[in-house]
C-alpha cells in the first residue's frame, strides 16, 4: 500500500519543479561561467647561463649574461633564523597559487609559490626556511630541475654559490668575497722580499706582475624586472 503512495506520489513532486527553458545554457556566456589558465610557457633555453651575485653573501641571479633572469635566490635574515626566497621570472597568472619542484644532488624539494605582483608583473615567488632539510637539493655538485605547472622546466647549472648562500643563510656567517679570495691568492703567490746584499755587477731582476684579471669576469648585471 505504502509503495503504491509512493510511486503515486512521484508526478505531483515533477509537477512542483518549475521547467529550464532549453535556451537556458546559451544565455550564458562562456567567459563568465569559467576562468582558464593561460597558455603554458615552455622550457626555457639555459644555453650560456650562469649564476652571479647580486648581493654578496644575500641574493643570486641565474640567468644568461645581459638578458634578464630565470630566477633569483634571495637570503632575508630575522633575528637568529633566515629564510630563502625564490622568485622565478616568467608570467604567472594574477594570484595563482601552485607547488615548485626541485630535483636533484639526490634530494627533491616542493615549496609552495604564488603568484606575485612586484609593481610591472605577476611572478612566482615563493619562501622558504633555511633549515629546512630538503634545501640540501641546492647544495651539491650536480644540475638541479626546478618545475612549476605552466611555467615550463628550468635547468640549474652546477656551480658552489648556491650552497654557499643556504649555508650562510642557515648559519648567519658570511663567506669570503670574491675579492677577499682573489687578495688571499696573490698573497700566497708573491714571496716576501728577502735582502741581499747585491754584487756590483748584478743586474735587477723585473719582479714577475701579478695577474690582476682572475680569470673570466661575468658580464655587467643581468637587468631585472623589477
Amino acid at each position: 500500500m505504502r509503495t503504491g503512495i509512493a510511486i503515486l506520489a512521484l508526478p505531483l513532486l515533477a509537477a512542483c519543479q518549475p521547467e529550464v527553458p532549453e535556451e537556458y545554457v546559451e544565455r550564458v556566456p562562456l567567459d563568465q561561467a569559467q576562468q582558464f589558465a593561460s597558455e603554458p610557457a615552455p622550457s626555457p633555453d639555459v644555453t650560456g647561463a650562469v649564476w652571479a651575485e647580486a648581493t654578496p653573501n644575500q641574493r643570486l641571479l641565474y640567468g644568461i649574461p645581459g638578458q634578464t633572469p630565470m630566477l633569483a635566490l634571495a637570503c632575508e635574515r630575522s633575528g637568529g633564523s633566515g629564510t630563502l626566497t625564490f622568485t622565478r621570472y616568467v608570467a604567472a597568472d594574477a594570484k595563482a597559487k601552485a607547488l615548485m619542484a626541485l630535483v636533484g644532488n639526490f634530494h627533491v624539494a616542493r615549496i609552495p609559490v604564488d603568484a606575485t605582483w612586484n609593481g610591472r608583473a605577476w611572478l612566482w615567488q615563493g619562501s622558504v626556511d633555511a633549515a629546512n632539510g630538503d634545501l640540501e637539493v641546492m647544495t651539491g655538485p650536480r644540475e638541479v630541475e626546478l618545475t612549476i605547472p605552466g611555467a615550463g622546466s628550468l635547468m640549474l647549472g652546477s656551480s658552489p654559490l648556491p650552497g654557499d648562500l643556504v649555508t650562510t643563510c642557515r648559519t648567519g656567517m658570511a663567506r669570503p668575497s670574491a675579492e677577499d679570495d682573489e687578495e688571499a691568492e696573490r698573497r700566497e703567490e708573491v714571496p716576501e722580499a728577502e735582502e741581499i746584499d747585491p754584487e756590483p755587477e748584478a743586474q735587477a731582476t723585473p719582479q714577475a706582475e701579478v695577474d690582476l684579471e682572475g680569470g673570466m669576469e661575468f658580464e655587467p648585471a643581468i637587468d631585472e624586472l623589477d
